[in-house]
């Protein structure tokens, strides 16, 4: 699906890895086990078996404003997936993941706060697909406020309280560990952008805010940064 206003990434320098094991339904209708599951093309991220250096390069930086109070205690967080990318969503630890993310398990998709995001992931420059069913235990038969329907990369906000919610409860739940030197197994400062725009600090504390288009690169960053992603209508 065609970007628009792409920037280019700064900053690039070369590849370097260090890896450390880790612990191991808008309407409001209710959510059925048997959900339709459409086949979720998994792109598998090629070259990550190189070394890999987590840097932050030149260009314009800006903190996080407005980071929220939702802080992870990712020692907490059980059996973080300490595997190379692709990540799968990992439903079925869901419930166990549901008390350090600070979320719930809901029988109907919430209406007080209905907002969506679009979540890009580079590792050494290549694409990591943001897997379908985060968030939704299919055999339990429950969602949070946080998920996803497809791999689109395109996440769903949906409370039945207006709150706020931060990128880094999505990835607790989907067992990813995500700090300001961390994406999964990969350790040393990470790229990061918001519509575009290049962002410093932790990335797990970033308020979700209707439509933002979020960037996050470990390693080599990706040649073009989307800054913005064509939502399909009525989200």
């Amino acid at each position: 699906m065609a970007r628009r206003s792409p920037r280019k990434a700064a900053g690039q320098g070369p590849p370097k890895r260090e890896e450390r094991a880790a612990d191991s339904p808008a309407s409001r209708r209710p959510l059925r086990v048997a959900l339709a599951v459409a086949a979720a093309a998994v792109i598998v991220a090629g070259g990550v078996a190189g070394s890999l250096l987590l840097t932050l390069g030149g260009g314009s930086h800006h903190r996080v404003s407005g980071s929220g109070s939702n802080g992870i205690k990712w020692s907490s967080v059980p059996r973080l997936q300490a595997s190379p990318p692709p990540w799968p969503s990992e439903s079925n630890l869901l419930p166990e993941r549901l008390a350090p993310a600070g979320l719930h398990a809901l029988t109907m998709e919430g209406t007080a706060l209905h907002i969506h995001e679009h979540l890009d992931l580079y590792v050494n420059g290549s694409r990591v697909t943001v897997p379908a069913f985060v968030g939704i235990d299919q055999q339990a038969g429950f969602l949070t406020e946080l998920h996803t329907h497809d791999a689109s990369g395109i996440v769903h906000v949906e409370s039945p309280v207006p709150k706020s919610f931060t990128l880094g409860q999505f990835f607790c739940e989907w067992g990813v560990k995500l700090t300001a030197t961390c994406l999964g197994r990969y350790r040393g400062h990470l790229s990061w952008w918001v519509n575009g725009e290049r962002k410093r600090g932790n990335p797990a504390q970033l308020v979700l805010r209707p439509h933002q288009e979020i960037v996050i690169a470990a390693g080599r960053p990706p040649t073009t940064v989307p800054a913005s992603y064509p939502f399909p209508a009525g989200l």
